[in-house]
């Protein structure tokens, strides 16, 4: 399936649809992640503020709409997600919060220092168990901005 525009090298290729048996493991994997978070205690308003800061970091709009409604119906305030960017500014966020967006960032940039800093600092307020599941809610959400950036998927006005 794809949306016809002006030109052939415009058509867009939604790999979703191409591809669905990859792309329901894929959803698997998000579930399975979201069911760890919650065996590990994470509340879902921290899960939510994870897939936010990776999707504000990869600029996928389509993960940023949809997250945002899904924090907004978790019971997150509008103030915080308008302050998530800046976290590190801010001292709305919790200690564990702010572990689990720290893990968020450097699961996505994926650079040495960043990555064995968070963790290691993570340790301090969160559980290992915490950060697996802070870790796999990351990795899931970095793969979803990949389907929904190369696919372009479109943002509609809510």
């Amino acid at each position: 399936m794809t949306i016809t525009s002006a030109s052939s090298r415009d058509k867009k290729v939604f790999i979703d649809k191409f591809d669905p048996e990859a792309f329901r493991a894929l959803a698997r994997t998000a579930q399975a992640a979201g069911a760890a978070a919650a065996r590990a205690g994470l509340p879902v308003t921290l899960v939510e503020l994870v897939n936010l800061r990776v999707s504000q970091i990869n600029g996928c709009a389509y993960c940023l709409r949809a997250h945002t409604r899904a924090a907004l119906e978790a019971g997150e305030s509008p103030q915080r997600l308008g302050l998530l960017a800046a976290w590190r500014e801010t001292d709305v966020f919790t200690p564990a919060e702010r572990a689990a967006l720290a893990l968020a960032e450097a699961t996505t940039s994926l650079t040495g220092s960043a990555r064995g800093g968070a963790a290691a600092e993570a340790r301090d307020d969160l559980t290992d168990e915490q950060i697996s599941a802070v870790l796999w809610v990351a990795i899931s959400i970095n793969a979803f901005n990949r389907v929904s950036i190369m696919s372009g998927h479109p943002v509609k006005e809510a």
